[in-house]
């Protein structure tokens, strides 16, 4: 085995520069799309926690904080972390819109708006519904939607073992991402959110 030489033997040399005359412009990042068909993989559709960040917010937000943190992230849908980060349910726009959860927790605790948290509108993580990473894995984006028409979900959670015998959630499809991939515009054609909508509009019928 050759001796590696030591650092001050090593001979570096200086690279010429150059001066800047002649360049105007600035190379940009070129998207990278993938057309989407209902035989397409699953996967294609996952929001990845591996590969991009989970947008969190601690259970004891209010209502206008996790307004706020939905507008900065653009995102329609955030995870509930309590006090111990353990994942407790969701909050999604609609809920901070105009659902009926605000009004009922504020009288639920008699308190006003401003005093609503997120945990008192969330939906507990206990009426979630998801689908193993595996599972996706191995399904194309029409059995995603075959499997979800009926369910009327507009987001469903992918989860995967955690090494210690429990899971954790992985991702996240979301509806409108299967929309946007699909061609569906959903500026025009509102009533597709559900997976079951979504099917009807690209087919012309369920499933």
């Amino acid at each position: 085995m050759a001796n590696t030489p030591h650092p001050s033997k090593v001979h570096f040399s200086a690279l010429p520069l150059e001066n800047l005359d002649g360049v105007s412009g600035i190379v940009q990042p070129v998207a990278k799309t993938q057309s989407v068909t209902l035989e397409s993989s699953a996967t294609m559709l996952v929001t990845d926690f591996s590969v991009s960040h989970p947008y969190t917010l601690p259970t004891g937000s209010t209502i206008e904080q996790a307004r706020e943190t939905m507008k900065q992230a653009g995102v329609g849908l955030l995870m509930l972390i309590n006090a111990s980060t353990t994942f407790t349910g969701v909050i999604n726009a609609h809920e901070l819109i105009g659902g009926r959860r605000i009004t009922l927790a504020m009288q639920k605790h008699q308190i006003g708006r401003d005093e609503v948290t997120a945990e008192m509108i969330q939906t507990p993580r206990s009426e979630l519904h998801s689908l193993s990473y595996a599972k996706i894995s191995h399904a194309s984006v029409g059995d995603l939607v075959e499997t979800l028409k009926t369910s009327g979900d507009q987001h469903v959670l992918i989860t995967e073992p955690d090494g210690s015998g429990a899971s954790q959630i992985r991702g996240i499809i979301s509806a409108s991402n299967i929309s946007r991939a699909l061609g569906v515009n959903l500026n025009h054609l509102p009533e597709a959110r559900t997976f079951s909508s979504i099917c009807h509009v690209i087919l012309g019928h369920d499933l």
